[in-house]
């Protein structure tokens, strides 16, 4: 059955911008409720008295579980039923548990709230991504994904620098209030102006547009186990079946891996290296670092969306290259002397880091059919994110750990390299006598000098090497999208 073509386009280009700021502001929201416990997890480690594997686990594990877990779930929901509502919905959850963090008493308390916030999220970007591809055509996926996108390094932008200066002003516990309730009345403004569009409406209109007869949408087959699971099966193949797709699966489960787990513990590094306040802190991680994440961002998504029609290699290739210039610069930054040296040097790892985030979710949206396409994202965040999300923060926590305690024993060792160097090789390492000495990271009150420097000292030198250590996987993730642009040209041809 095919379908003439419509009189004038359903949607007019003023109504998609605002659909797109709408789901941009949710996603910003997002990341500062997900994120905003690094800037606060200075003065929370002090107060509950936790270890920085601790704080890693609130930020990544404790979070990802229940988030990647009813991602896939909530997709399936989404390819059937109103990805308007379950948008909705999920902002009012997660909102809400992030103000109850305000409330927590002990890391059991503030733990089981992090579960609920990762509860609500679940249900932003699979029906986000499923949206965003009925509104924008596939050749301008990349770019609309990349401006929703921008809610990683905004809402970290945000996040760290309101968070720093609540902290700093009202204290930890009324920063997470502050931040999370706006997201519900953000929830009653996207249901009201935000409208469920027909499936695989922009595919259509691209083709109609062209002169061509396309078929009808296919109403969804009815529910059964055996059903949603061919669903899910299909999407796994074709993200994990190809290679090109494969590789930016890989590629950006790696780098996130390494933004989280660095995320989590910058601000501890201004922090204990520089004796900064959260507000100092919030603004060097929060706008500094952001203006330049958010530029490359933007960049990414316009820069391969335009290569890619000489060839559609570069939707690999632009992050491959990003990659791979960011990790010395980060590196770079990392191990000044001097914070406002520190701090300039941020300015630019972020302008080539973020480049992947608009052409990868663009692959994966233009790699699946109409009614899989929030189903795509969701397995790919389950995947991505159980590693990622639940590894980063703890595996850099863990490193810092490790590193703080040789540097409490060892302190005739040298710089961050000779450091990092020793414990590879196998120095005696004691972690546990660190956090007894040092709980929270600091020296009891009331304890003599010597202590006061020595605590000090292994939680910046022990923060710095668990950072570069993890930066090192963003030139690992560099590979991985090399690797997919053998073959990409092919495969979009294909799936067109």
């Amino acid at each position: 059955m095919t379908q003439p073509p419509p009189a004038r386009p359903l949607h007019s280009s003023q109504y998609r911008a605002l659909v797109l700021g709408l789901l941009l502001l949710a996603y910003i929201f997002n990341f500062i409720d997900r994120t905003i416990l690094s800037i606060l997890g200075p003065a929370i480690r002090i107060e509950l008295g936790l270890t920085s594997t601790r704080i890693g686990m609130l930020g990544g594990l404790y979070f990802a579980l229940l988030y990647t877990l009813l991602g896939i779930p909530i997709a399936r929901l989404a390819e059937r039923h109103s990805r308007v509502n379950i948008l909705t919905v999920s902002l009012v959850v997660w909102s809400a548990f992030t103000a109850l963090c305000g409330m927590a008493g002990s890391f059991v308390t503030l733990a089981l709230c992090r579960f609920g916030v990762g509860v609500g999220e679940a249900g932003c970007s699979p029906p986000a991504h499923s949206l965003i591809s009925d509104y924008f055509p596939p050749h301008r996926r990349a770019s609309a994904l990349a401006i929703y996108g921008l809610g990683v390094p905004l809402g970290m932008m945000f996040g760290a620098a309101a968070g720093g200066w609540l902290a700093q002003t009202l204290g930890w516990r009324w920063a997470f209030v502050v931040v999370g309730l706006p997201g519900i009345l953000l929830a009653v403004a996207f249901k009201l102006l935000v409208r469920e569009p027909p499936r695989g409406h922009a595919d259509q209109e691209m083709a109609l547009a062209a002169g061509l007869l396309v078929e009808a949408p296919v109403p969804p087959a009815p529910w059964s186990i055996g059903h949603e699971a061919r669903e899910i099966g299909s999407v796994v193949r074709a993200l994990f079946g190809k290679w090109p797709v494969l590789h930016m699966a890989l590629g950006i489960t790696l780098v996130s891996f390494g933004l989280y787990g660095s995320g989590q513990f910058a601000p501890q590094y201004f922090v204990a290296a520089f004796g900064l306040d959260l507000t100092t802190v919030g603004l060097i991680i929060g706008l500094i670092g952001g203006v330049g994440a958010g530029i490359g961002t933007l960049a990414g998504g316009f820069l391969a969306d335009r290569l890619a029609r000489r060839n559609a290699a570069w939707y690999a290739l632009t992050p491959a290259i990003g990659l791979a210039l960011c990790t010395p610069l980060y590196i770079l930054a990392y191990t000044q002397a001097n914070w406002q040296v520190a701090a300039a040097l941020l300015l630019l790892p972020g302008l080539f880091q973020y480049t992947y985030l608009g052409p990868t979710f663009g692959v994966v949206q233009n790699s699946v059919d109409v009614r899989r396409r929030a189903t795509a994202t969701a397995v790919l965040f389950l995947f991505l994110n159980l590693i990622a999300l639940g590894g980063g923060p703890p595996f850099t926590g863990w490193v810092i750990d490790q590193l703080a305690g040789v540097r409490f024993i060892h302190a005739d060792l040298g710089g961050v390299w000779s450091l990092i160097g020793g414990w590879l090789g196998g120095r005696v390492s004691d972690a546990a006598d660190f956090a007894a000495a040092c709980p929270g990271g600091v020296a009891p009150e009331g304890s003599d000098a010597g202590l006061v420097t020595a605590c000090r000292t292994a939680l910046a030198d022990g923060t710095r090497g668990g950072l570069i250590v993890t930066f090192l996987f963003y030139a690992w993730a560099s590979v991985h999208y090399f690797l997919a642009a053998l073959g990409m040209a092919r495969h979009l041809a294909s799936r067109t």
